[in-house]
C-alpha cells in the first residue's frame, strides 16, 4: 500500500502499480491501477481517468513529492499533465508491487518449466517429464530462474545443463519440418547440403516443378537450414526454397 502526504490530509493508495522515467537528473513517477497500465499500452483501455488513482505527476509517489512547473518543463519541454503523463505511460518502467512480482514470477517460473517440459524427452520411455521433476533437478544443479531475463532462452540453457548432466535420461524432442525446393536445385542444395542435415526422411515427393521432403531434425540444425535456403550457398538463389516447421516437439522415430 503506498501512502500519498498532502498538506493536511493523507491520501493511502491501494492496489497500486507505479510507472517511473528517469529524465536527466530527475525521476518521475505516475501511480496508477493494477493491470491498467497494460491495458493502456495494448490499447484496451484509452481513458486516463480509467489507469490513474491520482492525475498528478510526481516525483515519489510515496512520499507524496508532486513535480512542480519547472521540473516538467525541464524534462519534457511541456507542462501539460496528460501528455507528460501519456509519455511516462508509454515508455516508462513498471515498478510492481511484492504481490505482483510473485504472481509475475509464478508466471514465468511455470512458462519456464513448460517450456522444457514439452522440448525434453526421456529417450527410454519416449514420455516427457512433468515441470515438478524437472524444477527439483535444476534445484539440483543449482540453476535458478532469472526474472529479468528471456525466459525461453534460459530454458533452452537449462535443457543443456540438463543433457550434459544426465541426473536422468533425458534428450530434446525434435522438430519435424518439410523443405521445399524447385527441382532444378534438388541435386546440387538438398543432396549436399541439406540432406546432411535432417535426422530422419519421412518422406520425399517431387513433380515436374518441385521436390518436397518432411524430416525430423534436431532443433540446433534449423537455422543452418534456413541459411542454406536464403541463398547463402550460391547454387540456390531466394525464392528457390523454403522450409515450413510443421511440429516444433516430436519424438525421434528409429
Amino acid at each position: 500500500m503506498a501512502v500519498i502526504n498532502q498538506p493536511g490530509t493523507q491520501i493511502k493508495l491501494t492496489n497500486v502499480s507505479l510507472v517511473r522515467m528517469k529524465k536527466g537528473k530527475k525521476r518521475f513517477e505516475i501511480a496508477c491501477y493494477q493491470n491498467k497500465v497494460q491495458d493502456w499500452r495494448s490499447k484496451i483501455e484509452k481513458d486516463l481517468d480509467e489507469v490513474l488513482q491520482i492525475p498528478q505527476v510526481f516525483l515519489n509517489v510515496s512520499k507524496g513529492q508532486v513535480a512542480n512547473n519547472e521540473d516538467l518543463l525541464t524534462a519534457f519541454g511541456t507542462t501539460n499533465q496528460d501528455l507528460i503523463i501519456s509519455d511516462i505511460l508509454d515508455r516508462g518502467e513498471i515498478q510492481l508491487n511484492e504481490k505482483e512480482r510473485v504472481a509475475n514470477l509464478r508466471q514465468k517460473q511455470n512458462e519456464f518449466l513448460t517450456i522444457i517440459s514439452t522440448k525434453c524427452i526421456n529417450p527410454k520411455s519416449r514420455k516427457r517429464y512433468p515441470p515438478s521433476m524437472i524444477q527439483k533437478a535444476l534445484s539440483e544443479l543449482k540453476f535458478h530462474l532469472n526474472p529479468n531475463k528471456n525466459t525461453k532462452t534460459q530454458a533452452l540453457e537449462a535443457i543443456k545443463l540438463l543433457v550434459s548432466k544426465q541426473l536422468f535420461p533425458i534428450q530434446r524432442a525434435q522438430m519435424k519440418v518439410k523443405v521445399i525446393l524447385v527441382l532444378r536445385v534438388k541435386d546440387q542444395v538438398y543432396e549436399q547440403f541439406i540432406r546432411p542435415l535432417l535426422d530422419v526422411v519421412e518422406e520425399e515427393t517431387s513433380n515436374d516443378k518441385v521436390f518436397e521432403s518432411t524430416s525430423v531434425i534436431d532443433p540446433t540444425n534449423y537455422k543452418a537450414i534456413v541459411q542454406v535456403l536464403q541463398g547463402d550457398n550460391a547454387k540456390i538463389q531466394r525464392g528457390e526454397g523454403t522450409v515450413e516447421v510443421l511440429d516444433m516437439a516430436v519424438l525421434k522415430t528409429e
